[in-house]
């Protein structure tokens, strides 16, 4: 497994895996400790596993949490997601940066998504399950979802949108998401 940084995002690693193919198909290390340490991060501090199943089209996103925020390993273990990564830690040297990425099964590549960035991705094929492994345990009160087709931030998604939740419908545009409660 080998761990690369993403250029765009501060402290964003995209994990690598080797996979060993013969005619059964393959087997692959998702998640190596040694390797996660190895860039700085603590492989103990993952604390809950999640799961997501889309069908083609489904956007899901863009979130993140207030507060302290949320870290998270990101992998599509089944099918293929467009990935898009935001960072909005305004005193990161990457702030309002963007990076695309494509997950899939063939490659079994996980992002590290810090704490402070918004994630968002859209399934591309008929099934995409997408796995999480996330630094704290969730709090709705904290969630925070910024309009996945807000013009400041012109991701390009690649398919028209088929189906997402009403909460990332009705979304807010990023300015207005990040704006300070009360003003």
């Amino acid at each position: 497994m080998t761990a690369t940084e993403v250029p765009a995002i501060a402290g964003a690693h995209l994990f690598e895996p080797t996979p060993h193919a013969d005619e059964r198909g393959f087997f692959c290390r998702t998640f190596d400790a040694d390797v996660v340490r190895s860039v700085g991060l603590d492989p103990d501090a993952f604390v809950q596993d999640s799961l997501s199943r889309s069908v083609r089209g489904v956007l899901r996103g863009l979130h993140l949490r207030s507060g302290a925020g949320e870290a998270k390993l990101v992998r599509c273990s089944y099918g293929r997601v467009f990935d898009v990564v935001v960072d909005l830690r305004p005193h990161s040297p990457t702030y309002r940066n963007r990076a695309f990425f494509e997950l899939s099964d063939q490659t079994q590549a996980t992002l590290y998504v810090p704490a402070g960035c918004a994630h968002g991705f859209q399934a591309l094929t008929g099934t995409a399950d997408v796995s999480y492994r996330i630094d704290r345990p969730h709090d709705p009160a904290e969630d925070v979802t910024i309009a996945f087709d807000d013009p400041e931030l012109a991701i390009p998604w690649p398919l028209p949108v088929s189906a997402m939740s009403r909460r990332d419908r009705e979304a807010p545009l990023l300015a207005e998401a990040l704006r300070p409660q009360g003003s």
